[in-house]
């Protein structure tokens, strides 16, 4: 491979809270353990080189006073779009900055909605949709999503249905891929859903900040390319933070084709005057949506779907008692422990702790509404991986 994906590189005292702090109270790593970080979505590799290039190269400028963004900023999502999800015909005034996705995700809405309406959701559920919902007074619908056959997770259509016409529900957050599932949509499954939100008139926000982390040979379909009437009541949200690690220096963006929502849009997210751009997010985008930032995506991705195929059949293999489905996107994977803790009489806490004191600092499941489940990180290099799985395997799931 062209980059490196394989060095281990010391965050610590990196301002990295993935690396320094356990995302559980009154557990420690033991002694002789290092930590393996495996929880909070943020990745254990650098970053694109054009991405600190293009910072440096501005922060030698000793002037950082107010600014507008460039045309090559609009232009490079453009382009970005268009190369890797196929978009066709946007332009820059369907684009709008945003500090973060969630935030992005309360101003579409505040316009769509009144405070106190109900929201569809699928469950297991990203916890930042949780927080950001219940903190502006929005009232979440769980549609469960389902297990086939294959393992594969799919959307309960006839639950959708009743849901949205027994609550009165006109509102939805759609995450494409989904997190915490790792589901890759496939297009019938997007054509379907939107299909029902047309019939009950419910407005969509679609969460796609995973979509160039697609594994294995699969495609994102954005959801606004589905048909007219999708990308017309549809709210998509994008941020390169989640495939190049950006997530510190804040910024994201939306996709808007509606006129008259994105202007309401627009003036939501500007009340609070907070909502504004740092020049140096400005330009880690344009170095990391580049012809450089490409080609090391595609690589990032092979990455990926060889550690997500490692751990699936690791723990296939070894730890009886414990079910996951193979990731199609996203690098998370969410382990459901239930038959392994009935049959041990072990509770969640203990075998999260268990884990946590070996080093393996992973994420628990339950905020996500994964009852018995936690949540994987594997974007870390292929050794460290391999070591959490024998650790886990050597001390907890034994």
């Amino acid at each position: 491979m062209k980059y490196n994906f394989t060095d281990l590189i010391d965050r610590n005292h990196k301002d990295a809270i993935a690396a320094e702090e356990i995302p559980y109270e009154n557990v420690q790593v033991k002694e002789g353990f290092s930590k393996i970080p495996m929880w909070v979505a943020d990745m254990s590799f650098a970053t694109v080189p054009g991405v600190p290039q293009k910072i440096i190269e501005r922060t030698s400028h000793p002037l950082y006073g107010y600014f507008n963004p460039k045309d090559e900023y609009y232009d490079a999502i453009i382009r970005w779009q268009e190369n890797r999800h196929g978009v066709q015909g946007l332009t820059r005034e369907c684009i709008g900055y945003e500090n973060g996705v969630l935030g992005g995700v309360v101003s579409a809405l505040n316009v769509y909605c009144s405070k106190g309406d109900k929201v569809l959701l699928h469950s297991p559920t990203y916890i930042g949709f949780t927080k950001s919902l219940e903190n502006n007074g929005y009232h979440i619908v769980h549609s469960p999503l389902k297990k086939d056959k294959e393992g594969i997770w799919r959307m309960d259509f006839e639950d959708m249905e009743k849901k949205l016409r027994d609550e009165h529900i006109h509102a939805t957050v759609f995450c494409s891929p989904h997190n915490p599932c790792g589901r890759v949509w496939e297009r019938w499954e997007l054509e379907k859903a939107m299909e029902l939100f047309a019939k009950y008139d419910v407005m969509v926000v679609a969460d796609e900040i995973w979509s160039d982390i697609i594994l294995d040979g699969r495609k994102h379909i954005p959801l606004q390319t589905v048909s007219e009437d999708a990308k017309m009541r549809t709210v998509a949200l994008y941020a390169p933070s989640k495939t190049f690690n950006l997530a510190g220096l804040i910024g994201s963006y939306h996709i808007i084709y509606n006129p008259r929502i994105r202007d309401r849009v627009r003036k939501e997210s500007s009340l609070s005057h907070y909502n504004s751009m740092n020049v140096l997010s400005m330009y880690a985008l344009l170095g990391a949506y580049s012809p450089e930032g490409e080609e090391w995506t595609d690589e990032l991705c092979e990455v990926l779907t060889e550690n997500i195929d490692y751990a699936y059949e690791y723990i296939t293999k070894n730890f009886e008692g414990v079910s996951v489905s193979k990731a199609q996107g996203t690098y998370m994977l969410l382990l459901d422990c239930s038959e392994w803790c009935e049959k041990h009489h072990l509770t969640i806490d203990e075998v999260q702790r268990a884990g946590v004191e070996v080093g393996v600092i992973w994420q628990d499941g339950r905020p996500f509404h994964s009852p018995c489940g936690i949540r994987m990180n594997l974007a870390l290099p292929g050794t460290m991986l391999k070591e959490a799985m024998e650790r886990l395997h050597k001390y907890v799931f034994i």
